[in-house]
């Protein structure tokens, strides 16, 4: 998987919007795990340079860190950028999702992007 082209993805979801593990993996070619893992390996500087704060599960919701904690912070970060949660304690994907939601496919034109070195 190109890591540096999923992070210039994800730095591409708009302040207030976020994208699925599922949409991204789509347009990358890979799982959604996978598109976890390579966001878990960002590194204290080159985290501030992703908002991968921006990509939560497909139900809507913060995914739970295999090594704890982080969740606090992704829901901090995501308030403070107006995103609100349902009582269901799910993000209105329709509302905040990036691009359209429609088939599962976050609508970025990644032929424009020119990757930058993430790592």
């Amino acid at each position: 998987m190109d890591y540096d082209l999923l992070y210039k993805l994800v730095a591409e979801i708009p302040a207030g919007q976020v994208a699925t593990y599922g949409q991204l993996a789509k347009i990358i070619g890979c799982g959604p795990r996978q598109v976890g893992q390579a966001l878990g390996a960002l590194d204290g500087k080159n985290a501030k340079k992703v908002p991968w704060h921006r990509v939560v599960n497909s139900q809507g919701k913060i995914s739970v860190r295999s090594e704890g904690g982080g969740e606090t912070l992704q829901g901090d970060l995501l308030r403070k950028e107006g995103i609100i949660w349902r009582a269901s304690g799910r993000i209105d994907l329709k509302t905040y999702g990036c691009g359209s939601v429609r088939s599962g496919r976050l609508e970025i034109d990644s032929s424009s992007l020119s990757v930058s070195d993430y790592r």
